[in-house]
């Protein structure tokens, strides 16, 4: 697959729970038929919106099957998230990803000790060298505590294998330079509540979480922002940024559920220690998913 052929936007996908808390395949199948339905570019598989750090390793490898599985008979790029605490379980998701067909890797750097830069470069040298598919590395300061140097997100860009990066940071400019000194990567941004910005700077494409729920939405946005359409991509955008505040309220993963739940799709919970945070804001987002003025974007 060309690395063009990566271009678009993918749903950061939510994984099926039991009611006791048990990673469910049903449940996951559930979700899978509904994302699969929104026209997204693909799915991206195990990262943290799918709760990733609170499943062991062989849950991740369940959910990997399963998803190829469901995903089989669609035009859906996989793209598997294989970044763990200790690189062996990294590498071991990586060749199972490989295995079952999956298209393309993406890890978060080691983050559950302050690794150096080098370390940081050696994670990613190895893991991009596990397999012959491409990787996208990431920036994602909120999750790891800091962020990554540009020269060092340069050279990361520059390893065997590596295709591109997932930005999910605010710093647009950091992108901006990363952009001009890799011309010929991939990049996509990750925070869906701002994603236009990203897009008026000529991102490649999303990977989120609430695409989960607005696929639709996200894909007429990038192809509003691609177009020149800034009118129309205002709109979504703010309708977009309407659905993210009301998780405020609820915390991002229950919320998103609820909203799944809400329009017919039995995702189950969110694993302990995650729980709802708001009653009241569930009810909210009950009410914004079952209104008129969300209709066409519900699959």
């Amino acid at each position: 697959m060309a690395m063009n052929q990566f271009k678009g936007m993918y749903a950061a996908l939510i994984s099926g729970i039991s009611d006791n808390g048990e990673f469910s395949p049903e449940r996951q199948r559930n979700i899978d038929e509904y994302v699969l339905r929104q026209g997204l570019k693909g799915i991206y598989v195990g990262g943290s919106s799918g709760e990733s750090g609170l499943f062991t390793v062989d849950e991740l490898l369940d959910q990997q099957a399963v998803v190829a599985e469901n995903a089989k008979n669609h035009d859906c790029t996989l793209i598997a998230h294989v970044g763990a605490p200790n690189l062996r379980d990294s590498v071991r998701l990586a060749q199972s990803a490989k295995d079952r067909g999956y298209h393309a890797l993406s890890a978060l750097p080691p983050h559950a000790y302050p690794f150096s830069d080098q370390e940081i470069l050696a994670y990613y040298r190895v893991l991009s060298s596990a397999t012959d598919l491409p990787l996208i590395v990431y920036e994602v300061p909120i999750r790891t505590g800091r962020p990554i140097p540009d020269a060092v997100l340069t050279e990361l860009l520059q390893l065997q294998n590596v295709m591109g990066v997932k930005f999910t940071s605010s710093d647009l400019f950091k992108m901006c330079r990363l952009q001009t000194a890799c011309p010929d990567k991939t990049f996509y941004f990750g925070f869906d509540e701002i994603f236009l910005s990203a897009a008026a700077l000529g991102v490649d494409g999303g990977i989120g979480t609430t695409y989960n729920v607005l696929g639709k939405l996200y894909v007429r946005l990038f192809e509003a922002a691609q177009s020149g359409d800034l009118e129309l991509a205002r709109r979504l955008q703010s309708k977009s940024q309407q659905f993210v505040t009301l998780l405020f309220e609820t915390g991002v993963l229950p919320g998103v559920k609820v909203a799944m739940q809400a329009i017919g799709v039995d995702c189950g919970p969110t694993r302990a220690p995650f729980q709802l945070q708001s009653q009241s804001g569930a009810n909210a987002i009950k009410k914004v998913m079952r209104s008129d003025d969300f209709a066409d974007w519900i699959s």
